[in-house]
Order: structure tokens, then sequence, then C-alpha cells
């Protein structure tokens, strides 16, 4: 079942909350509303839920016009982040209950309710949960729950908001997996609220990054982070490390701090953006980067060490954190204080007026001097 949003506008009193937002969903994508508190991202997907109204625009479900239509007849699901789970119930007569309250007419059999329950909840592995109620469920049960209960209707789409905040990052992490296992078996189309930038990527076929009430870009994953459209996309998407300063012919230069840049930049004002990834550190500047750097912190968990860096003889409105291989660790042995020099070897250079950040890439020949790696 497709979605399209169409110049969807929504004011609460004098506040703007959706400014002329228009989305297409293809059938059976799972898609990510991604975006900082405030965004109007859980205003939008009430108003493709049907619990909101908007003042302006139009909502089609498969090319059917739904703008109208009561939340009852858009035949959607919808999963609340803090579960909305009947405490005097028990798992199963929660996952029933949308089923049990339909007017007799439309309401299946008590048998065909109990085999309905019965199924949904073996599909969400909790099948031998049915008779215990919620208080005696932990968090990430209770989101099973809601799912299988929002399921229960046979919804032509699924909407779920901040499915995951309330609970722990282990508990987060496997509740993804197993959504995204899901949706892959039954194909519904889903559209989800968050503002976690890993669970967008991990989760989505398709992200829309959000900002006061309009969409910044709709990418998949790998092209949002690859190619962000704007500095507030790049801003969003993790950690990034940024180098502002002045263009003195083709060196961008803060006081003593500089990078080489090829010709075609016009602006005299100039940012690098540089992901963690997207950096190495050497023991001497290299010929098109002198970026200078004392260590401040070391840390050992994960995949990677990840180093925190304060600017020398420059200056930094964030310190900069790379990540390097425990390998690069071992061999190094960097500790607290030293000093060090950051060589990108990938920048995104964010221009004024420029419609897109323009991305450079240095060849690994380019970094000379290979006694100064380290």
């Amino acid at each position: 079942m497709s979605i399209s949003i169409e110049g969807i506008t929504k004011n609460f009193g004098s506040f703007q909350a959706l400014k002329d937002i228009s989305l297409e969903i293809p059938d059976g994508q799972l898609v990510g509303l991604l975006g900082p508190s405030g965004s109007g991202k859980t205003t939008l997907l009430r108003i493709i839920a049907g619990l909101e109204t908007a003042d302006e625009g139009r909502i089609l479900f498969h090319g059917e016009d739904v703008t109208r239509l009561h939340v009852r007849e858009r035949r959607v699901g919808f999963v609340f982040q803090h579960y909305a789970l009947f405490r005097h119930m028990t798992v199963a007569q929660n996952v029933a209950f949308g089923l049990d309250v339909l007017p007799s007419r439309e309401r299946p059999s008590a048998a065909e309710i109990r085999k309905r329950v019965g199924t949904l909840l073996e599909m969400v592995q909790l099948g031998h949960l049915a008779q215990r109620y919620p208080a005696q469920l932990s968090g990430g049960q209770k989101q099973r729950i809601a799912l299988a209960r929002a399921l229960s209707m046979k919804p032509q789409i699924l909407l779920l908001d901040e499915p995951f905040g309330a609970l722990d990052a282990r508990v987060r992490k496997d509740l993804r997996r197993w959504l995204r296992a899901l949706h892959e078996e039954f194909h519904f189309t889903s559209v989800f609220v968050t503002h976690d930038q890993e669970e967008a990527l991990e989760l989505s076929d398709q992200v829309a990054v959000m900002s006061a009430g309009s969409i910044e870009q709709v990418d998949s994953p790998q092209r949002l982070y690859a190619r962000p459209a704007s500095r507030f996309v790049f801003d969003f998407l993790g950690q990034v490390n940024v180098f502002k300063g002045q263009l003195e012919g083709r060196e961008l230069r803060q006081e003593n701090a500089w990078v080489h840049l090829p010709e075609g930049f016009s602006s005299n004002s100039l940012q690098l953006y540089m992901r963690s990834h997207e950096l190495r550190l050497q023991s001497a500047p290299s010929a098109y980067a002198h970026l200078p750097f004392r260590i401040d912190s070391i840390s050992l968990v994960g995949a990677e060490v990840r180093l925190e860096l304060s600017p020398v003889g420059w200056s930094t409105e964030e310190p900069w954190g790379v990540g390097i291989t425990h390998e690069h660790f071992n061999s190094w042995q960097p500790s607290r204080g030293d000093q060090c020099y950051a060589v990108p070897q990938v920048a995104h250079v964010i221009e004024e007026g420029a419609a897109a950040p323009h991305t450079l890439r240095w060849e690994q020949g380019e970094m000379d001097d290979p006694a100064a790696m380290i």
C-alpha cells in the first residue's frame, strides 16, 4: 500500500508544525522520519493515521484520497512509544482488543479471534506469555505485544512513533533487527518516527530528514550518509569535525592551521566537514594539510579506539573525534597530551550559497612522507 503525502500544512495556533510537506512512500517500504524534537515527525505520522487533521494538503493510500476518512476507516496500525497496553487485561486480551470492539457485523467469530491472536503471539515469539499481565513483562516484551495488537487488525499500513525509545540500548538493537526481519517477511508498508540516527539508517529503505516542519532530504541510508544535501543533514547524521577558515589563494586557513584546496571555490569563507573515519593521524603534517592537535582522551570501547583531540594554535567549537583501529593503536601506543596531525582523506566543503556540499578526495599517494604515518 503506497502513501502519497501532498502539500500537507498544519498549524497549532500561531505555531506552524508542518510546512507544505510532500513525500512519496512506495508500497512495501520501511520509511524512517528522522529529526530533532519539534521537527514535525510525530505530527506528520498522526496525520497519516487520521489522528490529526491537516489544514491543507491531501493523504492518498494507493491513489485513493483518505484525507477526510476517519481513523477507523483507514486500516492503519499504530504503535506508540509507551506501549499503551491495558494493565487489567492479559497479553492475549490486549492483542484481541481491537477485534473484540468491532461492530458485530465486522467482528470475526470468537474462534477466529483466538486463532489470530495465537498466530500473532507466535509470530512475535511470545505465545508462552498469553495469560500474563503487562506488569509481568519486560519493556521489550511489552513493545512486541503492542506490535502484535497493531497487526491484529490486518492493517494496510503500520505506523510506529518512537517504538524503541523507552528501551535500553541492547533491547533496542534486538528489536530493530527483529522488526526488519518481520517487515521482510510480510512486506507491509511502514513509517516510523525516530530521532536516533543509527536506528533510522539501520532500519529504513528510505529516510526523510525533517527540520522545523520541513523535509530537508529524502534518500536511501547509503546516499543520505554519503551525499547529505544540506548543512543541517550533515550536522544531524552523527558527529562531524568542522574546520572553518578564510580562503587565502588556494589555502583555507585559520591561524596556523590550513588545508590546500583545488581551484573553483569563490566564497571567501568556507567550512570543511570531515567524519572521524575520513581522517588519519600522522606525526608530521601533510603537504596539503597542516592541522595540529593534542590528544585529550582515549577510549578503547567497541570495535575502534576513539581519540578526542583539541587544536594547537587554532580553535574549534567542539573537540574533534577520530577513530583508529586497535591494530593502529597498539603499534602507535599514543598517550594523553601527545601531539599529532590530522590529515583529511575525504572532506565535504560547505560553501555559502551552494546548493549542496562539494566532496573532495585525496588519493593515498598524495600523503607524502610515509615515515610521518603513525
